[in-house]
């Protein structure tokens, strides 16, 4: 299944014009800040066809001139949508693979246990599809190599040279700044050698592979190696990797962005799709780089970004303010400061509301929610089962005191993220009650125990671990919905099959999963919608969750219920959206964020051990939501606005024409 998980925000906010100029003047002028060519498109998927023309160019010419193509292949996941178009390209005749000498750029150090192999991915996508000479691919050993890696490397490298050196090197740029698996921290002049992985390479590649563990080592080319090519061609895909590619692009030259030394080489290209390179000046800031296609969201985003460099709230803002900072355009256009102040400030004002449902019998003009009809039957999508509480409980919480009928959607249990150490205090709990109340314990709890307690859990326990691990989730998130008001009648657990029908929860996204979401749906006949945009969550398990919603809604749209209803997506879990961005915000008093941490403090599994902590400053997924709640609550008072303990934010789902 096609996975197109784009929401049409950036289609709204964005003109083409700022990524797809007329001419070469307005692209110098767009591109003044930038420091390595960057091709722009509306979707990964165009991004990548882009870039697999411009490899098939490459060979195509390095042939006819040479002979041969030598090219370095990376093995991320954003590159292997480039493999496919270069495999359609093979099979459309446009490129031949026959005369390409390929060198793998990395390969992880593995035991012979471990069946995890860079090659065999590369191969999946692109080397068994294509016409190339097996003997004409070279890669790493994928053994554990820490007794001679030092031989293995300089080996490596006198084969590239005997090749006649790279034509091109085709990678990925990963979220933290890495090409290959050049940790940040890797010098300009690094060489192939033996790497010590990060957790978020790490992170990477047990998803890759579906697996529970990853390799702590990987060989890869040194970013040295990867200069030393002709041509580099580097591909960069989802909002992830949005800050990786404006320090590459824009920022300076730092070993802790490894991929910012792509500054100094004279024939690079990145290819990237607008999530990617929402940060770049000319995506984010256009005002600073051209004259402007002013629309309402462009122009609050100017001023809010004025405000910050001013320090001053918006009416305060004057005309020598927009002057010094380059948006004389916009005086120009509304006359004074002031006239652009005020309508600035009453979006902004919009956007604030206390009945997230719709206030009956009130004017509904300015209010981001409909009044009618009221009572509204809402449906809120959790990926996981504390998404929606740590996102959006305290909104979950007004809408039921407001008189809506709110059910939860339980995509997932989430069991992966349940540690052997809860499972083991509930296996404890119910030992004890059953031997009490039954005279004797369950045979699948004592064996349990026996197995936990010695670390010998085995692969025949797989499902009754996970339904265990699963149960203890879901348990805890009808306490915590509870805590809201809401009915345990209203919490549906959709055990989406992608989930649950895979050993680590990362199946693919099928028909099967849409099906389960339209179903829900279609029982509840909802009049809103309440769905997650965390979409950059390292498991995967967000982006597949609201894939499949996105699919059920695109199939639904046209039905009579789902005409009368409006959609909202949320985050909190791995992101805030923008203050520029919100079109629902709902504040909250400290007795109502109280009693939102009140719920979320129900998830006992997930506030002390739950997995993907920050590496930055130690925190969970939970409290970084907190904080954010905070923090855009502190960003409408900087903006003159009223005074809040908390805010969550909301943007409005448009379905596509």
């Amino acid at each position: 299944m096609k996975s197109d998980l784009k929401t049409n925000i950036k289609f709204y906010q964005v003109s083409s014009r700022y990524y797809r100029p007329e001419n070469e003047i307005e692209l110098a002028s767009l591109t003044r800040y930038e420091k390595v060519p960057a091709t722009v498109m509306e979707s990964a998927e165009l991004g990548a066809r882009e870039a697999a023309l411009d490899v098939a160019r490459v060979i195509n010419e390095c042939v006819e001139t040479r002979g041969r193509c030598v090219i370095g292949f990376g093995a991320g996941r954003y590159v292997f949508k480039v493999y496919d178009e270069l495999v359609k390209l093979y099979f459309a005749d446009k490129v031949s693979f026959a005369d390409v000498i390929a060198f793998n750029l990395s390969e992880l150090s593995t035991t012979d246990d471990q069946e995890l192999s860079l090659h065999a991915l590369i191969n999946e996508h692109l080397y068994a599809k294509v016409d190339i000479e097996p003997n004409r691919i070279h890669t790493l050993s994928r053994h554990d190599v820490s007794g001679n890696a030092h031989g293995l490397c300089k080996s490596y490298e006198r084969e590239i040279i005997d090749a006649g050196g790279l034509d091109l090197v085709l990678c990925d740029l990963t979220p933290d700044g890495s090409l290959a698996y050049n940790e940040p921290g890797s010098a300009r002049s690094s060489s192939c050698r033996l790497m010590l992985l990060g957790n978020e390479s790490r992170t990477r590649i047990a998803e890759a592979f579906q697996s529970d563990t990853a390799p702590k080592t990987a060989v890869t080319l040194g970013i040295g190696n990867i200069l030393s090519a002709h041509k580099i061609i580097c591909v960069a895909w989802e909002e992830d990797s949005a800050a990786a590619l404006f320090n590459t692009i824009e920022g300076k030259m730092t070993d802790l962005v490894p991929a910012s030394f792509l500054q100094v080489h004279d024939d690079v290209r990145i290819y990237a799709d607008l999530d990617a390179a929402s940060r770049l000046t000319r995506i984010s800031y256009p005002w600073k780089v051209t004259s402007c296609e002013w629309n309402d969201h462009l122009i609050r985003r100017a001023i809010v970004w004025l405000c910050e460099q001013t320090g001053k709230p918006v009416l305060k803002l004057t005309n020598e303010d927009y002057n010094d900072y380059g948006l004389s355009e916009l005086v120009a256009l509304y006359d004074s400061a002031y006239n652009v102040n005020i309508k600035i400030f009453n979006d902004l004002q919009h956007t604030i509301t206390g009945w997230p449902g719709g206030k009956p019998n009130a004017d509904d003009t300015y209010r981001p929610e409909r009044m009618t009809p009221y009572p509204k039957r809402v449906l809120i999508f959790s990926p996981h089962p504390d998404d929606a509480v740590v996102s959006m409980g305290g909104t979950v919480r007004r809408l039921v005191q407001q008189g809506h009928d709110v059910s939860i959607a339980f995509q997932t249990d989430a069991d992966v993220a349940v540690s052997d150490d809860d499972l083991m205090r509930c296996l404890l709990l119910a030992d004890r009650l059953t031997k009490h109340f039954e005279g004797s314990s369950f045979k699948f709890i004592e064996e349990t125990l026996s197995k936990i307690s010695s670390s010998s859990t085995t692969d025949d326990d797989t499902d009754n671990l996970r339904y265990f691990k699963g149960s203890i989730m879901l348990s805890e998130a009808m306490m915590a919905c509870r805590q809201m008001g809401v009915p345990k009648s209203n919490l549906y657990d959709l055990r989406m099959p992608f989930y649950i029908n895979d050993p680590h929860g990362q199946g693919k996204l099928t028909d099967a999963d849409v099906t389960v979401i339209q179903n829900i749906i279609e029982k509840v006949r909802p009049h809103q919608i309440f769905l997650d945009n965390d979409l950059v969550d390292p498991h995967g398990t967000h982006v597949r969750a609201t894939g499949a919603v996105m699919h059920a809604l695109n199939k639904l749209k046209d039905e009579d219920y789902m005409r009368d209803c409006r959609v909202w997506m949320y985050r909190g879990q791995w992101g805030q959206w923008d203050v520029d961005q919100v079109e629902m915000a709902v504040p909250m008093s400290p007795e109502e964020f109280g009693d939102k941490r009140e719920a979320i403090l129900k998830f006992h599994s997930q506030i002390h051990d739950a997995p993907f902590r920050s590496s930055a400053d130690g925190k969970l997924p939970w409290q970084r939501s907190i904080d954010r709640n905070r923090d855009l609550a502190e960003k409408y008072q900087q903006l003159g606005l009223a005074t809040y303990e908390a805010i969550e934010a909301f943007v409005q789902y448009r379905f596509r024409n």
